[in-house]
């Protein structure tokens, strides 16, 4: 099993996210998006989306990483990863996700799981579906919007 392969490919996609909440905000759109499949599906409790790896997704990233960081955004980090090879060329992967906020100087932890389901393309991981919760309500729940 590469379980290796995974547990590199989620510390380097940590450490990118947290490299874009920082200040000065460093961020590395080019290896964000090379993270996702040409093509790739989110499901939560709004619904089902899917989307295109392309010019307009790469130039939501910066768009999403200013929203998290406008909303006090300070860390993401994972706290623990689950890997499942489901075959030869594809895993899933539970990431429990230990996110800190920063609102009106009261600082605020949120912890929620994310479901991804990778494919290994020459042991070159993409990112092609995810579920998650409704982080909208989350977020309006604990007063961080």
């Amino acid at each position: 099993m590469n379980e290796h392969l995974v547990r590199r490919f989620f510390s380097e996609y940590e450490r990118r996210f947290n490299d874009a909440l920082a200040t000065p905000p460093k961020e590395d759109v080019s290896a964000t998006a090379e993270a996702f499949a040409e093509y790739f599906v989110e499901s939560s409790p709004i619904g089902v989306m899917g989307g295109k790896n392309d010019e307009a997704f790469r130039q939501m990233i910066p768009k999403g990483n200013e929203y998290y960081r406008s909303i006090g955004t300070k860390s993401m980090k994972i706290s623990d990863l689950e890997v499942t090879q489901l075959d030869e060329f594809h895993f899933m992967a539970r990431v429990h996700w230990d996110s800190r906020y920063e609102k009106d100087g009261v600082e605020m932890r949120i912890e929620f799981d994310v479901l991804y389901f990778l494919r290994d393309q020459n042991e070159r991981l993409k990112i092609f579906a995810y579920i998650t919760g409704d982080e909208q309500k989350v977020l309006k729940e604990h007063g961080v919007i």
